[in-house]
């Protein structure tokens, strides 16, 4: 894909798939929701969960935005990087009112600085420092028929 269908086809996802590393070496995967702020991704979650626990002892994260349900029509991008951890009250105030109105549009306005400051307090903020981005797009394979093996 390029930069401009990245940047659509990432503005299109609502879930974000994000794998951290466990103390045992093995992946830990969860889906959040997010947001994009000057071209970074960013998701909030609660400070004591898994993945935070996991990138304060090592930073490396994947990230994964897919969709398509047959062969034809799958897309995807990876994103390779580092987490960016921010706890302090402000800023995860910040982000999390971006996360919220980007994932739940329904909310009145009134109400989202109430709901993005009762998260403030026990989340972590993650901004996902790109490293290497891998994409793949189905649809601009000419409908050709997926490789079966002889």
């Amino acid at each position: 894909m390029s930069e401009t269908e990245q940047q659509a086809f990432i503005a299109e996802q609502k879930s974000l798939q994000v794998a951290t590393i466990n103390r045992d070496g093995t992946p830990h995967l969860s889906t959040l929701w997010f947001d994009i702020v000057d071209g970074e991704l960013v998701f909030e979650t609660f400070t004591k969960s898994q993945k935070i626990k996991n990138l304060e002892r090592d930073p490396r994260i994947t990230c994964l935005l897919e969709d398509g349900l047959v062969y034809e029509e799958l897309r995807g991008i990876q994103i390779n990087g580092t987490a960016e951890l921010h706890s302090d009250p402000e800023t995860v105030h910040r982000y999390a009112r971006g996360v919220l109105v980007r994932n739940n549009p329904e909310i009145p306005q009134q109400m989202v600085d109430a709901a993005a400051e009762s998260m403030s307090a026990k989340r972590t903020v993650v901004v996902v420092k790109s490293l290497h981005v891998a994409t793949w797009d189905h649809t601009k394979l000419g409908g050709a028929p997926p490789y079966t093996p002889k």
